[in-house]
């Protein structure tokens, strides 16, 4: 099975190499634009709580702005989904900057270690934002990928051993291999 996925991820890399080739996309904008997607989804968090720190309802009225814009520039990314795809594509690019940031800080603070692990994992958040929305995979693998698999029996969620080794230095598995390949899909981006 994982043979599969890899031999889906060198497809995905050659199928957007295709793409390049006839015009049919500019990555290096859509990039920049999740970037800024990014970027809204923490103003709208910032408005929720500056309304609720100084009881000022107006607050609440920039947020539906911020998030109708939102809204309006994800779906020039996302432009066909199923089930939960919108909703889980919000929340990788949320908890992706989130990371980022907590990283930023880290590194601030002097602790360099913990920011690149922050860091790792907020692009691999990222390279799971645009396979999910490139349809190279599917809910269910962003689920495995992210370690979150259900119990059958006993209805738990269960973490598989090696998705948290904080030793593993170049992941191999899936999410290293995703990670990889989508980086060489966007660095290859159009300018």
């Amino acid at each position: 099975m994982e043979e599969n996925k890899i031999r889906s991820l060198n497809e995905f890399v050659e199928k957007i190499d295709q793409m390049k080739k006839q015009d049919k996309m500019d990555l290096s904008s859509d990039q920049d634009l999740s970037l800024a997607i990014m970027n809204l989804i923490s103003i709208e968090e910032h408005f929720f709580f500056t309304a609720e720190k100084t009881g000022k309802s107006e607050y609440f009225d920039l947020l539906q702005e911020v998030r109708k814009m939102r809204g309006e520039l994800l779906r020039k990314i996302i432009k066909e989904y199923e089930g939960e795809v919108w909703c889980i594509s919000k929340h990788l690019l949320a908890a992706s900057m989130r990371l980022m940031e907590v990283g930023t800080k880290q590194q601030g603070m002097g602790n360099k270690t913990e920011a690149q692990e922050l860091f790792h994992k907020s692009y691999d958040l990222y390279g799971m934002f645009w396979a999910l929305n490139m349809k190279l995979i599917g809910v269910s693998d962003v689920k495995e990928a992210g370690g979150i698999e259900r119990e059958k029996e006993l209805g738990i969620k269960k973490i598989p051993e090696n998705a948290l080794n904080k030793n593993d230095k170049n992941p191999s598995g899936f999410t290293g291999k995703l990670r990889e390949l989508v980086r060489k899909a966007i660095d290859c981006c159009i300018e």
